[in-house]
């Protein structure tokens, strides 16, 4: 972000008015703070390797290295489940294609909120920031966040079967507070770690695709030999997907700070055709690497495959697979929290979340209210104890808004053919998206029904509940324009020069 130091006049009205969520043409945008007027707006300090680094950094992180238990479980096959992850690639790079067309057309951020809004108006929009930002980005950091001190702590606990819960939550409670504290500091380091520990994490995914090609080369072929010999579970195949899908979630993670991203036109479809497919040749590699050294008992049998895989074929060096693996979440956890706050502050600026989320820091010129809201979520929130039953309801609930974002594109592409389009997708990848995104929102649900689905729907609707007396008949809380003027003194916050009010 950046920030602009207006020479207008003064208005002794501006602050009153900008508190109680008025608009830049009420009141120009202007804040008194500290005897100066100032309005900041977002600066585009990503680059194109920073991009690319948020994209695959967001990707890898827990899932490569649980999910590929739950996809061979699913499917019943190694060679069935291959082939699933491939597609899950396929699928993910559709979909971000999709989204760079959307990017570049709507350069706002927020990923499908502003693509929401545009197309569908502001309840579609309303309801993906409420889901997003009340449940799935904050529970996305707290699971990552969960693993990374499961895996930080389990050195310290060598001969217990069980690592105690409380020393697992703090662990990653102070991993969420260090990187919110780094994101609220500098986008510009929080980038800079992103690309170092992006590195880090490839690097040990590295070490498991050279142990399994040293597997392969001693002779453990027999998963490979006999890999579509087992029939495949077609009634459980959407829940295959989920859990693949999960290790793959991330794809769209650009296009939530589009506007901190230069050139974005050519930068955002250039790092999503980077990045995908580098992890995809990743995540297949790290599978067969799997597939080859462990046997289909010790595969099904695992809590978390990459640390089995650890013991059996690195030995003395295993400690580098639980190093690797908290590497890899805290470069996750810093992800998210580079990107989920995004949607949020997108939100604020345009009346639908509280005014406050809509503020930058004078100093550091970042969103630091919409960071510290997704980090205090995600430190709170209640993670459930089923991992399966979590991946379920987050893919639901995502491709649900997926879909619906390539919905926005095709009725876009009918009802504005003539709008600007720097990067422009073939129509049949967003009616592949819509067509793959209605098979995982539905098959799972008729194949397999469980309540996971209903709570998911369910809590999607209640944001109802919230949007039509505070948002469309604009019922103002009591007191909320004084807790905003303290927040804005403790944070040293004033709202952002591209704030303005939905009418």
């Amino acid at each position: 972000m950046e920030k602009e130091t207006n020479g207008g006049t003064n208005s002794p009205n501006g602050k009153d008015k900008l508190l109680n969520g008025k608009g830049p043409e009420e009141s120009n945008n202007e804040l008194e703070l500290g005897g100066s007027q100032e309005s900041v707006r977002l600066k585009r300090e990503v680059t194109l390797l920073g991009g690319i680094s948020v994209i695959v950094g967001s990707m890898i992180g827990s899932g490569i290295f649980i999910s590929p238990v739950g996809v061979l479980k699913n499917v019943g096959s190694v060679g069935a489940s291959l082939i699933v992850w491939l597609c899950c690639g396929l699928v993910a790079t559709c979909g971000s294609l999709t989204y760079a067309e959307l990017g570049t057309m709507i350069p706002k951020s927020g990923a499908e909120y502003p693509y929401l809004l545009e197309a569908f108006g502001p309840i579609p929009a309303f309801l993906f920031v409420w889901t997003s930002s009340i449940v799935l980005k904050p529970s996305a950091v707290g699971i990552i966040g969960l693993v990374f001190g499961e895996y930080l702590i389990r050195p310290f606990f060598p001969n217990c079967d069980e690592i105690p819960t409380l020393a697992i939550k703090l662990a990653s409670a102070c991993c969420i507070c260090l990187v919110t504290f780094i994101n609220c500091y500098s986008m510009k380091v929080a980038q800079g770690m992103q690309i170092v520990f992006t590195i880090a994490k490839i690097g040990a995914l590295g070490v498991i695709i050279v142990a399994g090609a040293v597997a392969l080369g001693l002779g453990y072929t027999d998963n490979m030999e006999t890999a579509f010999s087992s029939e495949m579970k077609f009634s459980t195949i959407g829940t295959a997907f989920y859990q693949g899908l999960w290790a793959f979630d991330g794809w769209n993670q650009l296009n939530y700070i589009t506007e901190e991203l230069q050139n974005p036109y050519v930068n955002l479809p250039r790092a999503i055709m980077i990045g995908i497919p580098f992890v995809t040749g990743i995540y297949l590699l790290t599978n067969i690497a799997y597939c080859s050294a462990l046997t289909m008992v010790e595969l099904l049998g695992s809590r978390a495959v990459a640390v089995t895989f650890g013991i059996k074929m690195l030995g003395v060096m295993s400690w580098v697979i639980p190093l690797g693996v908290a590497i890899s979440t805290f470069g996750g956890v810093n992800g998210y929290t580079i990107t989920g706050p995004r949607i949020i502050y997108s939100a604020a600026r345009n009346g639908h979340t509280p005014d406050i989320l809509a503020m930058v820091n004078v100093k550091r010129i970042t969103p630091v209210p919409a960071i510290l809201f997704n980090s205090l979520i995600a430190i709170l929130v209640t993670i459930p104890n089923d991992f399966d039953s979590l991946v379920n309801y987050f893919s639901f609930a995502m491709w649900l808004f997926h879909g619906s974002s390539a919905v926005a594109l095709l009725y876009m592409r009918w009802k504005m053919p003539d709008r600007a389009r720097p990067y422009k997708v073939p129509v049949f990848v967003p009616i592949l998206v819509v067509i793959f995104a209605t098979f995982l929102v539905f098959y799972p649900i008729v194949s397999n029904p469980a309540w996971e689905y209903f709570y998911a729907a369910l809590f999607i609707v209640s944001g109802l509940i919230f949007y039509f007396p505070f948002i469309y008949y604009k019922v103002k809380v009591p007191c909320s324009a004084y807790v905003t003027r303290i927040l804005q003194k403790i944070l040293m916050v004033v709202p952002s020069a591209e704030t303005s009010k939905i009418s």
